[in-house]
């Protein structure tokens, strides 16, 4: 199975760092918007597709753009939300990072799945800070439930430290913030 993991458009928080980063569950910038229309082209979707998205505003944004009239299943799952990278201690999740709850993504995105089958202290606090050897054993649940839907690929609409997390959890490679995506950026994973 491929995975393609795609970064989220361009967004509030990066217009005015680090000052933006205290702008709590930002959305697309009018860029980012224009960026994840690009997407349509990059990647065609059909209904048979399966997009994992990241709960946060930016990351839904970009994929409800790119799959607009499109009937593939979109699945929200904090397994996928933002992840510090590389992981520093005694760091606190910022407020752009910060997950809403989830009656509000069900609200904003209605026609999008929430993953439940996660534990609810996930959608609390996402990956962000989870401990190295936590973000193992989550992420490699997480890629076995991709492999089970029996998918030759899979769509991952993240952000650029868990895109490299997962990127180095699945290849083995040591990766660097180095080895991040730009902004509708992705990475093609074989697993």
């Amino acid at each position: 199975m491929d995975i393609l993991f795609i970064r989220h458009g361009q967004g509030e928080h990066t217009l005015d760092i680090p000052k933006s980063f205290q702008i709590e569950n930002p959305s697309l910038t009018s860029k980012g918007m224009e960026q994840a229309k690009l997407l349509r082209k990059t990647f065609p979707l059909s209904h048979n597709d399966v997009i994992f998205i990241s709960p946060l505003r930016r990351t839904l944004q970009t994929a409800q753009i790119w799959s607009e009239k499109i009937a593939c299943r979109k699945i929200v799952s904090p397994l996928v939300s933002p992840r510090m990278f590389p992981l520093l201690p005694n760091k606190n999740t910022l407020p752009c990072d910060t997950l809403p709850v989830v009656a509000t993504i069900k609200k904003e995105f209605p026609n999008f799945e929430v993953d439940m089958t996660v534990s609810h202290d996930l959608w609390i606090d996402g990956i962000n800070i989870l401990p190295e050897h936590e973000f193992i054993n989550v992420g490699k649940e997480f890629i076995a439930a991709c492999k089970s839907l029996h998918k030759e690929k899979m769509y991952i609409v993240s952000h650029d430290g868990t895109i490299t997390s997962y990127r180095q959890l699945i290849s083995g490679e040591k990766l660097s913030r180095e080895d991040f995506q730009f902004e509708t950026g992705w990475a093609k994973v074989s697993c």
